[in-house]
């Protein structure tokens, strides 16, 4: 399964993380069948976010660690970069939404599937989580698809 997460979850998976979010991530890499897709998008907003002082008052991360993590997710056994180019508008109600459903169209994620803390995306269907090989999803984590 090609599957997408969106940041929020990315930062709550991070490599200090002991919560449902990582064991998430942990799957996902660890498991042949799955791929993590991210973009250059995506790995520069966590960047920013795990940057942020009262995100890293939550996360407890230097600057050496956040590198780390960062280098880990770039990793070609960890994940595959896609390179969305231009593309309109499809989340009309949070235009900072459309690179990560880019990221999800253009990285062919199974079922057009993304994993995010976000309520729902203005005008789309969301319900739980649940994938056969996947932990039970966290509280909180929906899978949108339109």
């Amino acid at each position: 399964m090609r599957i997408v997460l969106d940041t929020n979850i990315l930062v709550r998976a991070n490599a200090k993380a002991k919560g449902p979010a990582r064991e998430l991530l942990q799957v996902i890499v660890n498991t042949p069948e799955h791929v993590l897709l991210l973009s250059p998008f995506l790995l520069m907003e966590l960047e920013r976010v795990l940057s942020y002082d009262r995100v890293r008052a939550v996360v407890k991360l230097n600057d050496e660690e956040i590198a780390e993590y960062l280098s880990y997710l770039r990793a070609g056994e960890v994940s595959e970069i896609v390179f969305p180019g231009p593309a309109p508008s499809v989340v009309p109600s949070d235009a900072d939404d459309d690179p990560v459903v880019h990221t999800a169209v253009v990285g062919r994620a199974d079922g057009a599937r993304l994993l995010s803390t976000a309520r729902c995306l203005s005008g789309h269907r969301c319900r739980d989580a649940r994938y056969p090989s996947l932990p039970r999803a966290p509280r909180g984590i929906l899978t949108t698809e339109w």
